[in-house]
């Protein structure tokens, strides 16, 4: 009976280790497969600021949900970013995380903005990118070298700048949100579909604003058809484009299809065969994305990216489409922290002071209050 039982107990401890082993190799394929699904981190993306808890008041104040908003924010333009921020976080009472994606020399500034001001309750989280990621994926004009935005093309690498999300929104610092930003969020995106935006020739801003804008809402503004390359993609000319300023993003089928790598290869062999229509199309960073999300995404609610606020100094909309929009975006020349444009009070009052003074509004009170 003595030996009978030491054997029980000498197979119970074989079954144990046995088990332990087995979970330790499960949890190690578990880890493997969730690299093989990411997109590769890109140079440069990495953390360094996160404020991982909103204080308890705010906790007990807002919802649980964590919405992810992702943001560039350049030096020349951090009081857009800083605007649009506000406007987000004044309007929903969701969980937002904000990540910001900047560069080194603009992240001291950025954080005394957000700390010494209003905005210090703000959940956010600083990436610094490196333009390096861009080698041999730009083609740039020795003579326009300073025209490049490296931060324009923070959009394509979603993935790597939030990680643990399965969604993330993605907005422009040109934009003003007037409504919930959970209602954006909760975008329904088609099975398969990795994105959803606005299309240009269907929506709300097209039908009110945009008359006569022939073909610069249509692939055939943004790719050269004469490009064999192009030819062979057999993508129809006059397929309406869509804005990439404001979008939803299913992180996770993002990352099922690689899409940053195939955002990457078109951006390669744009530089080796110039495959980007010249004569239309004044982004770089929109040709790419309208040939890997061709007929491959869901659209969002064209109010929630009411455009072309900044394609003049005039005054596409009326005051009462205005205040109907759940966002505002002046997408053009026409900043509304210049000189001229179309509703910039409306921006303005979101706007939150520089306390370094180093940012400051040039345009002319006068000229944008005289249409009032």
């Amino acid at each position: 009976f003595f030996k009978f039982s030491v054997n029980i107990s000498i197979l119970i401890v074989a079954v144990v280790i046995f088990l332990l082993v087995l979970h330790r190799n499960f949890l190690g394929l578990s880890d493997f497969l969730k690299r093989e699904l990411s997109d590769s981190n890109p140079l440069g993306l990495q953390p360094i600021d996160f404020i991982p808890a909103a204080p308890q008041r705010l906790a007990d104040e807002r919802n649980d949900k964590e919405i992810s908003v992702v943001i560039a924010a350049s030096d020349e333009r951090l009081g857009g970013a800083i605007a649009a921020m506000n406007s987000i976080y004044r309007h929903t009472r969701s969980n937002v995380v904000f990540h910001i994606v900047t560069m080194n020399d603009t992240v001291d500034h950025l954080r005394l903005w957000l700390s010494n001001t209003a905005l210090k309750n703000l959940r956010y989280r600083i990436l610094d990118f490196d333009p390096r990621v861009l080698d041999g994926k730009v083609q740039v004009d020795p003579q326009k070298a300073d025209t490049l935005k490296p931060l324009t093309f923070a959009r394509f690498y979603l993935p790597s700048l939030v990680p643990h999300a399965e969604k993330a929104i993605y907005v422009d610092d040109d934009i003003i949100v007037q409504d919930d930003i959970l209602e954006l969020y909760n975008t329904p995106l088609k099975p398969g579909h990795a994105a959803a935006f606005s299309d240009d020739c269907d929506s709300t801003t097209n039908k009110v604003a945009v008359r006569g804008a022939g073909n610069q809402y249509n692939y055939i503004g943004f790719l050269d058809y004469k490009k064999e390359t192009i030819r062979k993609l057999a993508m129809k000319a006059n397929t309406c484009s869509f804005n990439p300023g404001v979008f939803v993003a299913n992180l996770t089928e993002w990352k099922l299809q690689n899409i940053t790598k195939q955002l990457e290869k078109w951006m390669a062999l744009n530089v080796a065969e110039e495959l980007y229509s010249r004569t239309l199309a004044g982004s770089i960073t929109t040709p790419p994305l309208l040939i890997v999300f061709y007929k491959q995404h869901s659209s969002i609610d064209p109010m929630w990216n009411v455009r072309h606020l900044g394609s003049s100094a005039g005054k596409r909309y009326s005051p009462q489409f205005v205040k109907a929009a759940k966002l505002l975006h002046w997408n053009g020349h026409f900043k509304p922290w210049g000189r001229t444009a179309s509703y910039a009070e409306v921006w303005e009052k979101w706007y939150v002071p520089d306390p370094t003074g180093k940012f400051s509004l040039i345009r002319r009170h006068s000229e944008a209050y005289e249409a009032k």
